[in-house]
């Protein structure tokens, strides 16, 4: 039997939403496995909108993530705060700064960060559930506040943001593009991607590394 799988969306854009590429690799080797994905964002505005030729803000704008998430789920995604976790097998969430900044605020208030409300409440229900959950690149960053102290990611080998994220408890695990880390305890699996990753083959291995362990988990 095929494998449910949740992909949490930030948006559409490595500067403000998911990062496109993450997405995609995951929803390819996801799809390479005959797994049965749902994708979901939340029905809330970004924290800002970016211009992602400049880099810079642009001021005056607003954009919905579960808008723009469509864009990279072709239409096909849900309000998460309607999604029923027990019709799930395993949950991922792509990086970007959206990670950071929609799903979250880690971005803004660092190790003190919240989760979003329906994030939240959707990602602790998998946990309760005993889903494995598949955390990439910045979105590592909420392991302690899902899982606790003594809870085990990787977001790669920056050392001030592996500093932020063991002040909320958990524990970094330096890794490199192709490694994952594996928390069996909390049955959560972590990889760097574009921490660290400079092309997106790169980003692609620890990808596959981490759809591959999550279904085996599930």
């Amino acid at each position: 039997m095929c494998k449910r799988v949740a992909v949490i969306l930030a948006g559409c854009g490595v500067y403000d939403g998911s990062e496109i590429h993450e997405a995609v690799l995951t929803l390819l080797r996801l799809d390479r496995a005959a797994a049965q994905v749902t994708c979901l964002a939340p029905n809330i505005d970004q924290l800002h909108v970016i211009n992602h030729l400049s880099g810079e803000p642009m001021a005056g704008e607003s954009r919905n993530v579960l808008i723009e998430s469509a864009r990279i789920a072709r239409g096909a995604v849900a309000d998460i705060a309607s999604a029923k976790v027990e019709e799930f097998d395993a949950v991922v969430v792509p990086g970007g700064f959206g990670a950071a900044k929609n799903l979250c605020d880690f971005a803004v208030a660092g190790s003190e960060l919240t989760i979003q409300p329906d994030v939240e409440t959707f990602l602790r229900a998998a946990r309760e559930r005993q889903l494995p959950i598949g955390l990439i690149c910045i979105a590592p960053a909420m392991t302690g506040r899902l899982f606790g102290s003594g809870s085990q990611c990787t977001i790669g080998c920056d050392a001030e943001t592996a500093a932020a994220i063991e002040a909320t408890g958990a524990e970094h695990c330096d890794c490199t593009v192709t490694e994952i880390c594996i928390d069996s305890k909390n049955r959560l699996v972590t990889t760097p991607a574009y921490m660290v990753a400079q092309s997106i083959g790169e980003a692609a291995a620890g990808i596959d590394k981490l759809v591959d362990t999550l279904l085996e988990m599930a």
